[in-house]
Formats: structure tokens, C-alpha cells, sequence
């Protein structure tokens, strides 16, 4: 796109989205008053953040083609190869966290119009168990906030081999102000 290469702008998709969706991922799990709300937002942020990776990862395959070959860039290929293996189960814990605590509060809500409505005797039997509901909401969170900080981990040392990779050889000399005094 106007003689730069695709790789460099599209990167910049990966590097704002995974860790917006880290961030959301990181909150919905360990806030569950803000589920109802921003759960399902924050999985079409993960999901959109995952659906960039491979773009990506395209566009640095083709870019690494017209470059030579150096240690540094083959370090930021092999970690931007592994993006989407931490990226892909946030995605899947996510939205199993959203959805079983969606379940959940539907039921605890249905139960609890039912049982007011109810007369003597009548008994409705609940779609999940609260019990057991609780323990997978508890173990997908944890695994939200692991895969998460994983994620955002490997954003930042991809990110960081990327730039040694294109800068490595150069040296940022800052260069002296010239302020413009008046003559006098």
C-alpha cells in the first residue's frame, strides 16, 4: 500500500486489539458484576483480536520473503507463530466464562420467579446446579486471567524482536535543539 510493506499496518490490528481483549478478558472474569454487560462485548473483542492474528501472520510471512534472513527475524517469526495458540483458548475461556454465567444467572432468576409463583408442593428443577455452576465459572475465570497474562507476554516480546528485527542495526544518536535566537 503506497510502496510500504502490509505487514507494519496491519500489525498494529494485533498489537491494539489482543491487548484491549486481554484487559476485558481480565476484568470480566474477575469482576462478575460487570458479565451481564460487557461479557459478551469483550468476547467480540477477543474474537475480532483473534481473527487479526493470522492476517498478521500472513503478511509477515510475505513481507519476510523480500528481506534477508536474520537471527532476529527468525526469532520474531517463531514467536508470532505462537500468538494464536495463548490468543485462541482466551477466546474459548471467555466465552465459556460469559456463557456459563449467563446460564447460571438465567436459572438462579427463573428459580427464583418460579419458587415466588409456585404453589405448595410444586418443585422446578433447575437447568444447571448453582453448585456446580460456580466451581466452572471459578475455573474458567482462572484460566481467563492465565491465558490473558500469557497473551499479553507474548504481544509484548513479539513486539519486541519485531522491532529488534527492523532496527536492530540502528542507533538512536538524539541530535542537539537549534534554537533560533534573534539576532541582536
Amino acid at each position: 500500500m503506497f510502496g510500504l510493506p502490509l505487514h507494519p499496518l496491519v500489525v498494529h490490528a494485533v498489537v491494539v486489539l489482543v491487548p484491549a481483549a486481554v484487559i476485558g478478558s481480565v476484568l470480566v472474569a474477575a469482576w462478575p458484576r460487570i458479565r451481564p454487560r460487557w461479557g459478551w462485548p469483550v468476547v467480540a473483542l477477543t474474537a475480532l483480536a483473534t481473527l487479526a492474528i493470522p492476517v498478521a501472520t500472513s503478511t509477515g510471512e510475505s513481507l519476510e520473503h523480500n528481506l534477508p534472513r536474520t537471527a532476529a527475524m527468525e526469532t520474531h517469526t517463531q514467536l508470532g507463530d505462537e500468538l494464536l495458540v495463548f490468543v485462541a483458548p482466551l477466546l474459548l475461556f471467555v466465552a465459556g466464562l460469559v456463557l456459563l454465567d449467563h446460564l447460571r444467572r438465567r436459572t438462579t432468576d427463573r428459580d427464583t420467579a418460579t419458587a415466588r409463583h409456585a404453589g405448595p408442593g410444586t418443585m422446578a428443577a433447575p437447568r444447571i446446579r448453582d453448585g456446580q455452576a460456580r466451581v466452572g465459572v471459578v475455573v474458567l475465570a482462572v484460566l481467563v486471567v492465565v491465558f490473558a497474562v500469557v497473551s499479553a507476554v507474548q504481544v509484548v516480546r513479539i513486539g519486541d524482536s519485531g522491532a529488534r528485527a527492523a532496527w536492530g542495526g540502528v542507533q538512536y544518536a538524539p541530535q542537539p535543539r537549534h534554537l533560533d535566537r534573534p539576532a541582536g
